[in-house]
């Protein structure tokens, strides 16, 4: 157990980084630039599936990042080994901490492509060396709960719990996944780490192992039943779900657990005709005064498994789903990225942009506001990039522009505003007490219930939600876009 012991305790996750930080943060140093102020936002370029939205997930692990920044003596020799850095480089990241300041969406915002959700603002280095481990946990964990919350709206009211952990990516991607499902929607995990971290409802109940482990199914149920008399949810599938599986639990129902005044709580089917077996087992239960034994059904599913199921009428009261979700089989990958909006002089901050031959990748430039606008109702009808400060006012009819037909005359109207983010980190210290796990849930399911609209939720063709910008702001971008053209001319 030796090496395993040194692999996780030892482990000091502020290495996690691209090699590049290090060698920028080395070069600024030389170059005596490592205290100029800069900012970086966080963004992504298009939704997850083609959906309408994602969730804004992985924040509280970004800030136990920063908060926890430091280079053990090992870490320094490993990069003296490089043989690339200086002396006085080395020895200035044996006292390193993060000194910057984090603003960001709490956790949980539902978020859209091209609007930033984290601003660093920061010393250079500072900046340079959190890029990889804050893209990392916002890749991920926004990801995987955008996909629950797809898998939760599939089904329909009806419970779904994660079962991923031995098909997620490592043994982190498994925990900090089951983090994001349920901040996604899922009820429950079956990984227990996740539970105990995390406090999130853990469930679980047998394998086919137990099953065949016993001579006969009847002999393993009724184990289990004497076992768990209040949780006993049988996994029917092993030999035969209709002439074996149904009748020993319904069997186990009525010898084992009536005689003791309790109830046969489910049973799961893992393998088959889902959709079919479903209504089957539904009427055979029934027919035997099971009427409150739930059906839970697992194997390979996703949103449009799901939907598909429920379309045929089928009768799942709950679903285990696992892979599709841990892993985010669709879509495997969320393009969040990490650009230089900003950079300190003579006291203010100048916008940097950059521009690129694809339209797309231009980034937005400078420090700035995000906002959602509600109207009258409580809808959310556009976010709106602001400079930063900018007043804005929305009590009378606001002019804004649509940055992709900022010809048209447009206005706010009875709306009002929220400003999206707020300053999470100053100085390198927290400053914002973080919500419980249960209330980030909360939070996505309040907005989805009653903010944003139900066209932007669909699966097929989902409405693009507006990012506009004040004339200001647009005014501002479009300068810059000038200015770097004449200059690269």
């Amino acid at each position: 157990g030796g090496v395993l012991l040194t692999q996780f305790d030892k482990r000091n996750i502020t290495m996690m980084m691209d090699f590049y930080e290090m060698t920028m943060a080395n070069g600024y140093f030389q170059d005596h630039d490592k205290d100029v102020q800069v900012a970086f936002d966080v963004f992504y370029r298009a939704n997850p599936d083609k959906g309408g939205f994602a969730i804004f997930a992985g924040l509280e692990q970004v800030i136990e990042y920063v908060e926890n920044m430091e280079f053990s003596q090992e870490d320094v020799e490993y990069f003296r080994q490089q043989q690339m850095f200086s002396e006085e480089f080395l020895h200035y990241l044996e006292n390193f901490h993060f000194s910057g300041d984090i603003y960001a969406m709490p956790e949980g915002t539902i978020m859209y492509p091209n609007e930033p959700c984290i601003t660093v603002v920061a010393p250079l280095i500072d900046a340079q060396l959190v890029e990889t481990a804050i893209l990392a946990q916002v890749n991920h964990q926004s990801l995987i709960a955008t996909k629950a919350r797809r898998i939760v709206r599939a089904a329909n009211g009806r419970a779904v719990s994660d079962f991923g952990a031995r098909r997620a990516h490592n043994m982190d991607a498994a925990t900090y996944g089951a983090r994001a499902a349920y901040i996604g929607g899922v009820v429950g995990t079956a990984t227990v780490s996740a539970g105990q971290m995390f406090n999130i409802p853990i469930s679980g109940t047998m394998a086919h192992s137990w099953v065949m482990f016993y001579g006969d199914e009847f002999t393993a149920f009724r184990k289990y039943a004497e076992t768990y008399p209040d949780a006993t949810v049988l996994l029917v599938d092993t030999y035969d779900v209709i002439h074996s599986g149904i009748p020993n639990a319904i069997r186990v129902a009525h010898e084992i657990l009536e005689p003791m005044g309790k109830r046969l709580r489910g049973i799961r089917i893992d393998s088959g005709d889902l959709a079919y077996l479903s209504k089957k087992v539904r009427k055979m239960l029934d027919a035997a005064g099971l009427e409150d034994c739930m059906i839970v059904v697992s194997n390979s599913l996703d949103e449009f498994t799901v939907t598909s199921l429920l379309s045929q009428g089928a009768c799942i009261d709950s679903f285990g789903i696992g892979e599709r979700l841990i892993t985010a089989k669709s879509e495997p990958v969320f393009g969040a990225v990490y650009k230089l909006a900003a950079v300190g002089e003579n006291g203010e901050f100048a916008p940097r942009i950059k521009v690129s031959e694809n339209v797309e990748k231009i980034t937005n430039p400078g420090l700035k506001d995000l906002y959602r606008v509600y109207d009258a109702d409580g809808k959310a009808v556009a976010d709106m990039l602001a400079v930063c400060g900018e007043p804005v006012d929305m009590s009378q009819p606001f002019r804004y522009v649509d940055p992709q037909k900022p010809w048209k005359n447009r206005t706010f109207e009875n709306c009002t505003l929220k400003n999206l983010r707020k300053l999470y980190v100053r100085q390198g210290k927290r400053v914002e007490d973080m919500p419980t796990l249960d209330e980030i849930r909360n939070y996505v399911k309040a907005q989805l219930d009653n903010e944003i609209w139900e066209e932007e939720q669909r699966f097929e063709n989902p409405h693009r939600h507006y990012l506009d910008m004040t004339p200001d702001y647009y005014e501002l971008k479009m300068e810059l876009l000038s200015k770097t053209r004449e200059e690269h001319a």
